[in-house]
């Protein structure tokens, strides 16, 4: 199962504001035998959720070159549960932003209906820990345009985000690995080409 508790953003402001939404649906694997016979979203998996919303905006901030991780949750109110069929919608402001770590606050709604509030506390972890990327860069990547971020997202004034150099970097080299230039592209199976 992916670690993935969004399913694409809405709207991506940098250094300000997300909105990202997650379907339910009754397949998904983590509501068997979380509540045997009354299926919700985990509320812990909806923290998560936001937790994403709100980490992948701070982490943007600076182009991803600030290792972000959730460090702390101040609070946690769930109003309701979320069920299979519905919608949920993050949206995600960041509060704070001091040398070592972030504050951001997350709502979660059902259509109009809040059913949940999340304070998360994020660390830019330093030389203390090791160095390196948290993520493989074009798996990374990847993540990223699925979630739609670079077709919502904007800067401040308005205009579209640019993928960071060394994400762009990482993604042309893995599809040169995968189309060399003037190679022809070969159909599957050793089907005859067009």
């Amino acid at each position: 199962m992916r670690w993935f508790w969004i399913d694409r953003f809405t709207e991506f402001v940098r250094g300000r504001r997300a909105v990202a939404i997650k379907g339910i649906a009754m397949c998904e694997e983590q509501l068997d035998g979380y509540t045997p016979g009354f299926p919700v979203m985990p509320a812990s998996l909806m923290i998560e959720g936001m937790a994403q919303t709100a980490g992948l905006l701070i982490g943007e901030m600076e182009g991803f070159a600030q290792r972000v991780v959730l460090a702390k949750i101040g609070k946690a109110v769930f109003h309701r549960p979320a069920m299979p069929g519905e919608t949920l919608r993050y949206e995600a402001t960041i509060a704070d932003v001091k040398g070592d770590g972030a504050l951001a606050s997350v709502t979660g709604h059902i259509g109009d209906e809040l059913v949940a509030e999340v304070d998360l506390m994020f660390a830019f972890l330093d030389e203390r820990f090791p160095s390196g990327p948290l993520f493989e860069p074009v798996d990374f990547v990847a993540m990223l345009r699925a979630f739609h971020m670079y077709d919502v997202g904007r800067t401040a004034d308005g205009q579209p985000l640019e993928l960071p150099q060394f994400y762009a970097d990482a993604e042309r080299a893995a599809q040169a690995e995968y189309e060399p230039v003037g190679s022809p592209v070969r159909p599957p199976n050793g089907a005859p080409g067009h």
